[in-house]
Parts: structure tokens; sequence; C-alpha cells
């Protein structure tokens, strides 16, 4: 893991990977990127100023023999050439991670690709007043409403269900932050409930 991002989430450099990603998933258990639910960032151009996943060590052993390559080319003006001969020089495969942990994958922003602020300052906060609802409870008041909205129909595949069929999905799942409340639950059928799982679609 990027000594930059151990940085962010107050730890050391030296603290084991393990202990940081096990720390930064349990406080980022019920954490919902802004964009999922409210399809915009509310972060703006802060989201630039947070890390980018590291590179695979595949893919920056690559790079290194590309600027190998573009060097030998003599391509670089002489100051450019002076920091990728430096870059090159220093590389070392160990320092990328062969992959990156696709529970990190998931905190990036699906635009920029930085990692999602929101991860690091952990707010409860909604574009209200009232605080997140977290957990797999629906309240009876909220199924019958969504029941009543969506028409006994399931919103995957269209199929009208009868009132012993009718499933409700968390379209962002709970286990990525997603809360009961009105506007995150659909009916579904079991199948498509069942096919769907943990992913956002």
């Amino acid at each position: 893991m990027d000594s930059y991002i151990k940085h962010l989430l107050g730890f050391s450099g030296k603290t084991s990977n393990k202990i940081v990603r096990r720390d930064w998933n349990k406080r980022t258990k019920n954490v919902c990127k802004p964009c999922w639910e409210l399809k915009y960032c509310p972060y703006g151009p802060l989201v630039e100023e947070f890390p980018l996943l590291p590179p695979t060590r595949d893919e920056a052993s690559k790079h290194n023999e590309f600027l190998k390559e573009q060097l030998a080319k003599g391509v670089y003006d002489y100051k450019r050439r002076r920091v990728f001969k430096k870059e090159v020089t220093e590389f070392n495969p160990k320092d990328y991670p062969e992959r990156n942990d696709p529970s990190d994958a998931e905190k990036s922003c699906s635009v920029f690709g930085h990692l999602c602020p929101v991860f690091f300052v952990n707010e409860p906060f909604t574009e209200t007043k009232e605080k997140r609802r977290v957990g797999r409870r629906i309240s009876r008041s909220v199924m019958l409403r969504v029941v009543r909205r969506d028409n006994n129909q399931c919103q995957m595949c269209g199929r009208i269900l009868r009132d012993d069929e009718i499933e409700f999905d968390h379209i962002i799942p709970v286990s990525k932050g997603g809360s009961s409340e009105e506007h995150n639950v659909r009916v579904t059928c079991l199948d498509c409930n069942r096919n769907k799982g943990d992913t956002l679609i």
C-alpha cells in the first residue's frame, strides 16, 4: 500500500499493509461514494489532491521499459532526460504491488481515478441534516411506498410479481455503504436479486 495513503489514514509508512487495510476497511464499512447516490461529486477539484492507486508491478515495469526506449532514441529535452534517467536508474519492481486490492479499486473516483476523499474523512452526512441510515433493515413504511412506487414489478426484468414473490433490493449494496431509505430500495424478483448480489447494477 502506498505510504502516502498510510499517512493520510494516520499510520506511519512502516505499518504493515495488513494492519492498515483491516483498519481502513473497518472504518469505511458503511461509507458510500457520494457520486453513487448523488450522481455528481460534491468534492469537486479536491478529488485531484488525493492519491491515485499505485500502478501494478507489471504496469510499472512496462512503463520503465518504455522510458528506456525513449531515452535511447533521445526523445526528451535535457531537463526531462535527467529526471527520467534518474527514474529508470532507481526503478525497483518490488516498490509496486503485484496487484491492487479490489476493495481499494472501489474506493477510487469513477471519473478521475483518484481515491475518493469520503473514504478518508468517513462522513456520515447527507445533503440534509438527517444522517445516513445504515443497515439491512427496511422499515415497513418504506416497503409499502416502494411496492406502490414500483407497481409490483421487478425493476430489473420487468416481470409483474405476486405479493409473495416480491424481494427488496438495495440499489447501492449495504456492503458498499448503501442506505435502507426509499431512494435506494427497489422491487425485484428472487432471481434478479440473487444474480445481482453485491454489485452496482
